[in-house]
């Protein structure tokens, strides 16, 4: 181990690395979406209906949503761009190009 974190000049990252909250596919993340924002929704709608017992489903969308609608929307692009943009560092800076796609 050299010591060098990520990043630290001399070190190349070639590989695309997927953000923290991205998925491994745009319609797997917004099925996600779907399913987190649904159940938040219904916790609340079915509130009057069910009483508290339906904010048992408000624990089960933002487990869906990986924490809070925001990481969703981050992870969302994330998932976008994941593939399209690579960085590279050399002697101390790194710069972010576009991978042509075949």
């Amino acid at each position: 181990m050299t010591g060098r974190a990520p990043g630290a000049a001399g070190v190349r990252h070639d590989a695309p690395t997927p953000g923290r909250f991205a998925s491994a596919t745009v319609p797997r993340h917004l099925a996600r979406g779907a399913l987190g924002f649904g159940a938040i929704v219904a916790s609340l709608a079915l509130l009057p209906v069910v009483g508290p017992v339906s904010l048992l489903l408000a624990p089960v969308g933002l487990v869906a949503l990986r924490g809070c609608p925001m990481c969703w929307a981050i992870g969302l692009m994330e998932t976008v761009s994941a593939g399209r943009l690579r960085r590279s560092c050399a002697n101390g800076s790194c710069e972010l190009t576009r991978v042509a796609r075949p």
